[in-house]
């Protein structure tokens, strides 16, 4: 059995060997069928991991707190003092009110770039893990001022535009001139609602007075050792229907986005995995023409064997193994070619490089899965061919 098993093997080779530019083009189409479920299941897999791994940077125990819209009358009485507030419920431990709005920041009489302009307490440093690279950060003893502490991109535009010390020096942010009293680490925006390298820091105090719309719309908290969220939650929104009954208030743990996360990567990560089995299909079409064409190019040698003595489950059984053969050398070739474009891509963003073993398993199962299926007929046609009619050539 093993003696016949290798024999088989060898003529399946020595068959595709002679026909190798169909046997080529039909492992290519195959390569890129596999390359394609690995590379793309694989970033899947990556993608949630680096969104798992921002969060954990910032911390598990994070809340973030969003006023939806409401009417003026009911947004002014959301204040920066309700941080102070929140922060002594029972769940959590510390909360700092932030303001958003964009702007345009102005370097040496010229318009540098746009920036999102950050109005927000010393506190908001802690919790959102920014970490000053020179100076100082915001301080609550900054009531009014016009001071600012600015995002690495800034300072970069500061210094090309021959700022060598840039603390210390004035920039014109809108209509109004600040002092630079520090300089933010280059930090990636993770689930941050702004990009800290492109931002400019100032005191709430001043925001409430520069802003058009200077209703505090957000609060980042952080939670006691040992909280669960949904206590923590419904701690905040109780907290806020004593203010008004009417106010509509979006809590967000970073454990619920977390699972959020983990149901939308799964989907994410099917839908890539598809996407790539449409290419392992147009691969597995390939390999059964190139079957079909050979059963067509050796009737002569299917006759000569099934008059010597070969049954149809031996010619059937030859074919299918050329076919699985054909397919787990493009597999082979695809695994390849998966790894080396995921690690491109990890390369070019800058994130982890991983591959995802259950993508690999699979993509060399569809490999083989593939081989089957689509060598199945042509196996098939080729031992329901008659001896007779093969060896007469009609």
């Amino acid at each position: 059995m093993i003696a016949l098993a290798r024999a088989n093997v060898k003529e399946a080779a020595a068959s595709l060997i002679s026909a190798r530019q169909r046997s080529l083009l039909a492992l290519l189409g195959i390569a890129i069928g596999v390359g394609s479920v690995i590379a793309m299941m694989s970033v899947g897999v990556i993608v949630r991991d680096e969104g798992l791994r921002q969060f954990k940077e910032l911390g598990t125990d994070i809340l973030s707190i969003r006023i939806r819209r409401a009417a003026p009358h009911l947004a002014a009485l959301v204040t920066p003092e309700d941080a102070f507030r929140i922060a002594a419920l029972p769940t959590l431990a510390a909360a700092a009110p932030y303001m958003t709005t964009q702007g345009r920041i102005s370097i040496a009489g010229r318009a540098a770039q746009d920036v999102t302009v950050v109005g927000t307490t010393a506190s908001l440093a802690d919790l959102d893990k920014l970490s000053i690279a020179t100076g100082r950060h915001i301080s609550d003893l900054d009531t009014r001022r016009y001071y600012c502490v600015i995002g690495a991109a800034v300072a970069s535009a500061m210094r090309e535009a021959g700022f060598e010390k840039v603390v210390g020096e004035a920039v014109r942010l809108d209509s109004a001139v600040y002092t630079v009293v520090g300089v933010l680490k280059r930090i990636p925006q993770g689930k941050r609602r702004y990009d800290p390298t492109r931002s400019v820091l100032i005191p709430i105090s001043t925001a409430q007075r520069v802003f058009t719309r200077p209703a505090v719309r957000n609060f980042t908290a952080r939670m006691k050792p040992g909280a669960h969220h949904l206590a923590a939650t419904q701690e905040v929104n109780d907290y806020f229907r004593r203010k008004s009954r009417d106010l509509r208030v979006r809590v967000r743990s970073a454990e619920q986005l977390i699972e959020q996360m983990y149901k939308q990567m799964r989907l994410f990560t099917l839908l890539l995995g598809s996407l790539g089995s449409i290419s392992l299909l147009v691969g597995g079409i390939g390999v059964m023409n190139v079957m079909l064409i050979s059963v067509a190019e050796r009737r002569l040698e299917i006759g000569i064997r099934r008059a010597i003595g070969a049954r149809r489950a031996d010619i059937q059984s030859q074919f299918l193994i050329e076919s699985v053969m054909l397919s787990l050398a493009g597999g082979a070739v695809g695994m390849g070619a998966g790894i080396a474009a995921t690690w491109g891509i990890c390369n070019f963003a800058g994130w982890t490089f991983q591959i995802s073993a259950t993508a690999m398993g699979l993509g060399m199962a569809v490999a083989t899965a593939c081989g089957v299926f689509f060598g199945f007929y042509p196996a098939w046609q080729a031992a329901r061919l008659d001896p007779v009619a093969t060896l007469r050539g009609t």
